[in-house]
């Protein structure tokens, strides 16, 4: 493009140069102590880590994390639960009975026996794909919802209550065992129970009477939603169910404490 070109102001000029002259030293002494905080805060380690190439990697990684430290709690239990074992008079041993009693029912007890094994996953990414083109020639009412073909959390806490609701005696998510103040969370494409996540395919296993379970299954809304989809050729979502005369839960061992915020005063 062509035009004139107007020589700016020399008072202007000269501003930015002296600008220049003094911002430039001031950015690099900035940079310098924001590389110097970052190394120290990083205690060695890499603050954005590139050791992840993919999802199942990462979840992995903080998997083991926790394995670990949930390693180490176990350790301080089983000392604390030593030392408080030469404690001994009327109240502690009472108490000791009642926590006893209530341990198989809190779920900290291993069980195994008959029951049903359940596998959810999502739809392939093909099935996926084509849903995509197909909305795009279609009016949006008549659209089907890319979140039908994702299990999401509320779908696997259908099938978890439906499994309670029939009688199941122990639940399992993953091989880890489900108790009463378990969290059931998504995040992303994973599943988090007692902090650790999870990656697809869900299995759900259940101890119990598998006729009652079975019935149970079919009677919720919810379950059934999920399973007409995973019917449906054109969305496919991910769903197995099958019997078992020894599905094995182990005891929980995770946390027991609940932990909750606090208002700030």
């Amino acid at each position: 493009m062509t035009g004139t070109h107007t020589e700016p102001p020399t008072g202007h000029r000269s501003g930015r140069s002296l600008a220049w002259r003094i911002g430039t030293p001031v950015v690099a002494l900035l940079s310098g102590s924001l590389l110097a905080v970052s190394a120290a805060n990083s205690d060695g380690t890499d603050l954005r880590p590139g050791r992840y190439t993919d999802l199942a990697g990462l979840v992995e990684g903080e998997a083991a994390d926790y394995r670990k430290v949930e390693d180490r709690f176990n350790t301080l239990t089983d000392e604390v639960d030593r030392l408080g074992a030469d404690v001994s008079d009327t109240g502690v041993n009472q108490a000791r009975g009642e926590v006893a009693e209530l341990r198989d029912p809190a779920g900290l007890t291993p069980r195994r026996g008959p029951g049903v094994r359940i596998t959810m996953s999502d739809a392939p990414s093909e099935l996926v794909d084509e849903a995509i083109e197909r909305n795009r020639d279609l009016p949006v009412e008549d659209r089907i919802s890319l979140n039908r073909y994702v299990v999401h959390q509320q779908d696997i806490q259908a099938v978890v209550n439906a499994l309670w609701t029939g009688g199941a005696s122990a639940v399992t998510i993953a091989g880890q065992r489900v108790i009463s103040t378990t969290g059931i969370k998504c995040q992303g494409p994973v599943v988090q129970l007692q902090g650790v996540p999870y990656s697809q395919p869900f299995v759900i296993e259940a101890v119990g009477m598998e006729d009652e379970l079975l019935g149970s299954l079919d009677t919720s809304s919810l379950v059934s939603g999920y399973r007409t989809d995973a019917a449906d050729t054109l969305i496919g979502i991910g769903w197995s169910l099958e019997t078992d005369q020894s599905i094995k839960a182990p005891a929980y061992d995770g946390l027991l404490d609940l932990q909750y915020a606090k208002p700030l005063r």
